[in-house]
């Protein structure tokens, strides 16, 4: 009986022979396949151990789940988060809203600085509510009980805290609850309007916080928002710093820096961090034509929140340098026609009466080229750097007076509660236009009635004159020409050919347009 053979090792088949098609090998026609099909050629090629030559995995393959732990963990944010996330707070608001209220408690166009509410309206905000979602209640005659929130974060362990002055602002009562769900009564120390911050207090001596940072970010650095969103507390986004220096028109002292961490409404009043855990900024407004996140938001400096807070803690409010003068920024064709090399610093539109620089002899058509030795950019420059100071301190200014540089010294006043030491928003410097077709009607100011005694009042403009673009309106009245006062339209036309005869491109006029008096530059040189 024979015995059966024992069993012969089995062979694998034989992979398929490569053949050609269309002059391509099988080998290229499946990896131009794969291409053309929106796979990713990673796929095919990264799989270590892959054997073209019989299509089955090598010897060498390996799970790719267990190669992928092998790898260095990608770098995040949790560890950062976990750190600095307990020190901030959702902040919750209750206000007489009145008969007629319409917007939310901290998020009303009442509420927010004037710059701001106008930014709101402008990028589409929705009645410029920029905070959580508004709750109503009837508090009877007619009145509204609204509520609203925001966000806000500990700057040290006995519960001191940092928001908007938009989310606060008028508030009857504040709650805020932290990270670990517990809610706390809270109240408000003191509120900065001008630059929208505020400072608030909650009882307890150990409370979780972070620092304010001492350097301002570059432009590209990581950047992490926390805040509460649409009323969800605790939520986190990240993102980058995109721009330093805006100015959205807010106040005087706009500085903001402009990332695109995800920021929408609840957000207001809370911190953005650096990816060591320092708080560079506070989340104040958004740009939105939908009401919701486009990745553009604007953050209060850390140094700006360190000056005023230290003001809000001390003295429950933030008092201002103040010298009294109207400026505007130095264009190339104003430097141009005051002999400066460089259009920078700002040009005193008009001292007010009484003020310091009144007082001190600076006249209309200086420019302050410096403070205390510092280089002054413009006038929003000038502004932040009067204001940073303390009332009745001395302050030395560097000031071109008709061509003579000399330095000036003088003692602060402190800034009146309606006044700001601000620039001009006016842009109309009269670029590009040649006096002698400016399509105006000139007549001395005395003949008109209600013009003053002093300048050429301006009687008609031509609709389709390069004046009327530039802004020019009956009843504007030229005080000075090239620094001359002028009184009749013969004044005027003399000054100017006198600018063209020394040759000069430019020549300036002092213009006053109601209230507001500014400096307009007009070419010459070819008229």
């Amino acid at each position: 009986m024979n015995q059966s053979a024992p069993h012969a090792p089995q062979t694998p088949p034989t992979p398929p022979t490569p053949t050609k098609r269309r002059g391509l090998s099988a080998r290229r026609a499946i990896l131009l396949a794969t291409t053309v099909a929106g796979l990713g050629l990673a796929a095919l090629v990264v799989a270590p151990g892959l054997n073209w030559q019989s299509g089955y995995p090598s010897a060498q393959a390996q799970n790719l789940t267990e190669q992928a732990k092998k790898l260095p963990a990608p770098i995040g944010f949790a560890d950062i988060v976990a750190k600095v996330k307990p020190a901030v707070m959702s902040v919750r608001v209750k206000v007489d809203g009145g008969p007629q209220t319409t917007g939310l408690a901290g998020g009303d166009l009442d509420n927010v600085p004037p710059g701001l509410r106008e930014f709101f309206r402008r990028f589409g905000m929705p009645d410029g509510q920029d905070d959580g979602m508004p709750q109503r209640s009837p508090r009877g005659h007619g009145h509204n009980v609204i509520m609203g929130q925001g966000s806000g974060f500990f700057i040290s362990a006995d519960g001191y805290a940092v928001t908007n002055n938009h989310v606060v602002e008028k508030a009857e009562s504040v709650e805020v609850t932290t990270d670990d769900g517990k809610v706390h009564k809270a109240k408000v120390i003191g509120t900065d309007p001008r630059t929208d911050l505020a400072l608030i207090k909650v009882d307890g001596n150990d409370f979780p916080y972070v620092k304010l940072a001492d350097a301002p970010p570059r432009i590209g650095d990581w950047v992490i928002a926390v805040g509460n969103p649409f009323g969800l507390g605790g939520t986190v986004t990240a993102g980058i710093v995109s721009a330093r220096g805006r100015d959205i028109g807010a106040s005087a002292y706009d500085d903001f820096i402009q990332i695109d961490a995800p920021v929408n409404k609840g957000n207001s009043g809370g911190p953005t961090f650096d990816t060591e855990g320092n708080v560079i900024g506070v989340n104040t407004a958004i740009y939105s034509p939908s009401g919701g996140s486009v990745g553009i938001a604007f953050d209060i400096p850390a140094s700006t929140v360190k000056s005023v807070i230290a003001q809000l803690k001390d003295h429950g409010s933030v008092t201002r340098g103040w010298i009294g003068v109207q400026i505007q920024p130095v264009t190339q064709d104003i430097a141009d026609s005051l002999g400066l090399k460089k259009a920078q610093g700002a040009l005193v539109a008009q001292p007010q009466d009484g003020s310091p620089a009144k007082k001190a002899g600076i006249e209309a058509g200086d420019v302050i080229t410096a403070v205390n030795g510092n280089e002054v950019k413009d006038a929003r420059d000038l502004a932040k750097k009067i204001g940073a100071l303390a009332p009745k301190s001395t302050v030395k200014l560097a000031v071109l007076h008709k061509g003579t540089e000399k330095t000036i010294s003088l003692t602060l006043g402190e800034m009146p509660k309606t006044q700001e030491a601000k620039a001009s928003t006016n842009d109309d410097d009269g670029n590009g236009v040649d006096f002698s077709k400016l399509g105006l009607t000139l007549a001395p100011a005395a003949r008109v009635a209600g013009a003053g005694s002093e300048g050429v009042v301006v009687t008609g403009v031509d609709s389709s004159g390069s004046a009327a673009e530039r802004g020019f309106a009956t009843g504007d009245v030229i005080l000075e020409v090239a620094g001359k006062s002028v009184s009749t339209p013969s004044d005027v036309r003399k000054a100017i050919a006198g600018v063209k005869k020394e040759g000069k491109r430019t020549v300036l006029l002092r213009v006053k347009k109601g209230d507001n008096t500014r400096f307009v530059a007009l070419p010459v040189a070819n008229g």
